[in-house]
């Protein structure tokens, strides 16, 4: 068998808006590669690529493709593009095309067997919390890719009914593959935690958030909900020795957090990390009192399940993606009320029991997700796909 896989979203974080995609795409073919040295594989990517992860996909079975076209397609009429794409493909005489994003697109005139990995519905679902332009543009091409894949691969059970209740997708059409989890959470930072949390100005117990800092991560509630705990100790003339961290780099409308802090009274209690790199995460969660993510629309929640690696007690949305990740090893909240989120805070900086009871079950839920059992998975719906076409 003969597979490709559209790599291009393995970029740098400070070039990709696909951070989540990239490192999806990453993980599953490093770990294809480990379990598979029967089939070749052909790995197309863009030219902004660095340099050392190409080098880690190179074996025997392994080829890597440039489109041609990415570093001058900004200039190039959209037809064009899609020629050249075409014409790049069709030439490596494949037997699956596996798009890991469904805004890699397919060209519409490729007839070879497709494979596309959604990562949510949020244009679809959930467009308020979109620009304009890209709820546009999202939503045009998550519907082209619906339609031109022969199988859809989604993370969850949850977005799996997005799909069929928001696209009209059959769900015979959809395989279910949950994302595996680095090992690296699972381990006990390697380096000097203090210098990490030196980095970033962090000097008091904290509170940690990570992702997009955007408005479908609901951010502002979440600084509403910190500065009304911050004013419930104070009331009961307790002293407030806690920081809120907002680890991640910067989305569509940032800039307004910085005002609301100011109105809330929180510069001094709020800390911005930036894009955070992989050696910091682990020592970030392990050092963290817990984490929180009051999203507002998540196609999975691959950073709960980091957090549950590294132990952290959680606080997390009740939406059904993460609810049904979850397990029951976080506490859940409604994300469009703060005093639900203030609740759920105060419980575990009051009730350490509750909180280490959290802790342990969250490992076992992490332990589930393994990238190899997401391997194994893909290659099966690689599979299964060629057989039923013959």
């Amino acid at each position: 068998m003969r597979i490709g896989i559209d790599a291009r979203t393995i970029l740098s974080p400070e070039k990709s808006y696909a951070i989540g995609s990239g490192h999806y795409t990453y993980q599953l073919i490093r770990h294809l590669l480990k379990i598979d040295q029967k089939n070749e594989y052909v790995l197309f990517f863009d030219f902004r690529v660095r340099e050392k992860d190409i080098k880690k996909f190179t074996q025997s079975n392994v080829k890597i493709k440039f489109y041609p076209f990415s570093d001058y397609k900004k200039y190039l009429p959209a037809m064009y593009s899609e020629i050249l794409g075409l014409a790049t493909l069709q030439r490596e005489k494949l037997d699956v095309l596996h798009s890991t994003s469904q805004f890699s697109r397919i060209p519409s005139g490729y007839r070879g067997k497709t494979v596309t990995t959604f990562n949510d519905l949020i244009s679809f679902c959930a467009p308020q919390y979109l620009p304009s332009a890209k709820k546009i543009r999202d939503k045009a091409l998550t519907k082209f890719m619906a339609k031109k894949t022969d199988k859809i691969i989604v993370s969850s059970n949850s977005l799996k009914n997005e799909m069929e209740s928001c696209l009209g997708v059959s769900q015979d059409k959809i395989e279910i593959v949950p994302s595996g989890l680095d090992q690296r959470f699972f381990e006990q930072p390697l380096g000097d935690s203090e210098k990490v949390l030196a980095k970033f100005g962090i000097e008091k117990k904290y509170i940690l958030f990570l992702g997009t800092l955007e408005p479908s991560k609901n951010i502002t509630r979440l600084l509403q909900a910190f500065a009304k705990v911050k004013n419930n100790f104070k009331d009961k003339g307790q002293k407030f020795n806690y920081q809120l961290v907002l680890a991640g780099k910067k989305g569509w409308l940032a800039n307004e957090y910085l005002q609301i802090i100011d109105d809330l009274g929180l510069k001094k209690d709020v800390v911005f990390t930036g894009y955070v790199i992989g050696d910091e995460l682990v020592p970030l969660f392990r050092r963290a009192e817990f984490f929180v993510m009051p999203s507002l629309y998540e196609g999975f929640g691959l950073t709960v399940l980091e957090a549950f690696a590294t132990q952290t007690a959680s606080i997390i949305s009740d939406i059904p993606s993460l609810a049904e990740i979850a397990q029951g090893a976080a506490e859940l909240v409604n994300p469009l009320d703060v005093d639900s989120i203030v609740a759920g805070m105060e419980k575990i900086m009051r009730d350490e029991n509750y909180k280490n009871v959290l802790r342990q079950k969250a490992l076992k839920v992490a332990q589930e997700f393994d990238w190899l059992k997401t391997a194994q998975k893909t290659l099966q719906v690689y599979q299964n796909l060629l057989e039923s076409s013959k």
